[in-house]
């Protein structure tokens, strides 16, 4: 077992997996995984850079995450970096802010090595269950893009599309620097119309039908089905490979859609960094699974951190084989 420590740093949150894992059997030992909400994308689609109080935000749940990765020791860090610094033009700001406080660089990953971690991370587990038919559709939906990658033991085809509840919520949900409370029609119908372009844009490289199990993974999804549960508080080993129809989906979407601030964050699983982009989030979950055809999803709380971290491990391995 090799203990290593993934860090995904998205547009919405920035998360911490440290693990003892072994690559070649797929063994894993979760040792600490947490999460913090920096919006790190604030304002990025519309000023093309980091904002000074974002990036300051980072920074500081970074120096939280150097503290506990040397508490457990971990043999080998990998940083990896997604939609908001692909996007900026002033991320070597975020990179010599990283490398002074880790120690390591981020990695800013391109849309389509994201959808392979997080299909390696989704699916790892899943091998040998008759109940779950491949292939699998695994759907990552972030703050900034939204992955899609289709795939059995291994993937298939993969693609990045900018959609994500970050990026709906400032584009269309948004006025004056304030969200829309509660979201009018229009500003639905404009998302939908988002969405559906760039399903569209996935479906020249991915096929969205015909799959046999659609995975969803991330905040949006996994805050839906705590939704769909009725979970008082967040309990992610309730929410792990829970499942959600369609309708129920679609019956929560119009619930969040319908709804104040108040009454979203008075939801008892709503984390307090998501209960403005929830409502985007839940609308392009619902656009997928209607554009699928897929009559429920199969949440996971496996993602690309996950799949990080197997990639690690197996990098030291190699290593170690090396020498």
């Amino acid at each position: 077992m090799t203990r290593v420590a993934a860090i995904d740093c998205g547009t919405n949150s920035i998360r911490l997996l440290v693990a003892d894992a072994d690559p070649a059997t797929g063994e894993f030992t979760e040792l600490d995984r947490r999460m913090e909400i920096v919006r790190l994308g604030q304002g990025v689609d519309r000023t093309g850079r980091l904002a000074p109080e974002a990036l300051e935000r980072t920074f500081a749940a970074c120096r939280q995450y150097a503290a506990v990765i040397a508490e457990h020791g971990a043999e080998k860090v990998r940083f990896v970096a997604t939609s908001a610094s692909r996007d900026a033009e002033n991320r070597d700001d975020f990179v010599r802010g990283v490398l002074d406080i880790l120690g390591v660089e981020p990695e800013v990953i391109s849309g389509d090595q994201e959808a392979e971690f997080s299909f390696a991370g989704a699916t790892k587990e899943l091998a040998g269950r008759d109940d779950l038919a491949k292939p699998y559709l695994v759907v990552d939906i972030g703050g900034g893009s939204t992955e899609f990658v289709v795939g059995d033991d291994r993937v298939r085809a993969a693609r990045s599309v900018d959609i994500g509840c970050v990026r709906m919520t400032e584009r269309h949900l948004s006025r004056d620097g304030a969200v829309i409370d509660p979201p009018t029609r229009d500003a639905a119908d404009a998302i939908r119309a988002d969405v559906a372009a760039a399903l569209d844009l996935a479906g020249q490289t991915v096929p969205l039908t015909g799959a046999g199990t659609l995975v969803g993974l991330a905040g949006t999804v996994t805050t839906v089905a705590a939704i769909a549960l009725g979970l008082e508080e967040y309990d992610s080993s309730a929410i792990h490979h829970s499942r959600v129809s369609l309708e129920r989906v679609r019956e929560i979407a119009g619930r969040l859609l319908s709804s104040t601030h108040a009454e979203r964050a008075a939801i008892g699983a709503m984390h307090p960094g998501r209960v403005d982009v929830i409502a985007s989030g839940a609308l392009i979950l619902l656009a997928v699974m209607e554009r699928t055809g897929a009559r429920e999803v199969v949440v996971s709380e496996h993602d690309i951190l996950d799949g990080i971290a197997y990639k690690v491990a197996e990098a030291v391995e190699a290593g170690r084989k090396s020498d």
